[in-house]
């Protein structure tokens, strides 16, 4: 049976608008124990326009000396973004995150708005849960076979 991003993904996601100082996105990802914050538009702050990480802030910044109150999550943000929509099958999700090398997918509804984020520990939460649910299936199969073996030598 497939999976779903609905069924799985985050749907909190915290963003911030383009104009942020980077140094406020740095500290919205300490507070918030997460490794990126989703740029939405400044005026519908349900659309999503870009995304920024941890690894911006490093690389874009502070590899380079530069002030995080002079620039801003718009100046660092990745605008390629790649989105999924929250009936996409996760396996299909995951080849998308496979073919561009992304951490974190964002989920936007038909109307393009913001409906969640699928990142890497989901996908390791979802994969960690099935293979539980194999090996106890796995397990009362054997169970099954082995009292079904100990009847026919009765």
């Amino acid at each position: 049976m497939a999976i779903k991003l609905k069924e799985f993904a985050t749907t909190l996601v915290a963003v911030v608008e383009p104009d942020t100082p980077a140094r406020v996105v740095a500290q919205l990802m300490r507070r918030h124990h997460i490794g990126a914050l989703v740029v939405v538009e400044a005026v519908d702050k349900n659309k999503p326009i870009g995304i920024v990480t941890d690894r911006d802030l490093v690389l874009e910044l502070m590899s380079e000396g530069l002030d995080p109150e002079v620039f801003t999550a718009g100046d660092i943000m990745s605008v390629d973004l790649v989105t999924a929509n929250p009936d996409m099958d996760a396996m299909d999700a995951m080849q998308l995150m496979r073919k561009y090398r992304l951490r974190r997918l964002v989920i936007t509804d038909t109307s393009g708005h913001l409906a969640g984020i699928m990142t890497i520990e989901d996908v390791l939460g979802l994969l960690t849960r099935e293979l539980a649910d194999l090996a106890v299936d796995l397990g009362s199969a054997r169970d099954r076979e082995t009292r079904a073996r100990v009847v026919e030598t009765v």
